[in-house]
């Protein structure tokens, strides 16, 4: 019987951890948020970015058309 308990997966996110998550760069996670495409939260100097907004950016991403050569 197993009594280890399922990692909580977190509700919000450092750049650096969306970075990873989304694989890209965190200076291009930096650039999202200054352009508005990624909202974050920001309490002092710490900016947060939310799985839901996380996971909105990620739907509204452009699927890219496969042509055949």
């Amino acid at each position: 019987m197993s009594t280890a308990t399922p990692p909580i997966e977190p509700l919000l996110y450092t750049p650096e951890e969306a970075a990873k998550a989304l694989r890209i760069g965190r200076s291009t996670v930096y650039e999202l948020m200054a352009e508005g495409a990624l909202p974050y939260t920001k309490r002092g100097r710490s900016r947060r970015i939310k799985r839901c907004d996380l996971e909105a950016y990620v739907m509204d991403l452009p699927h890219e058309a496969i042509h055949a050569s």
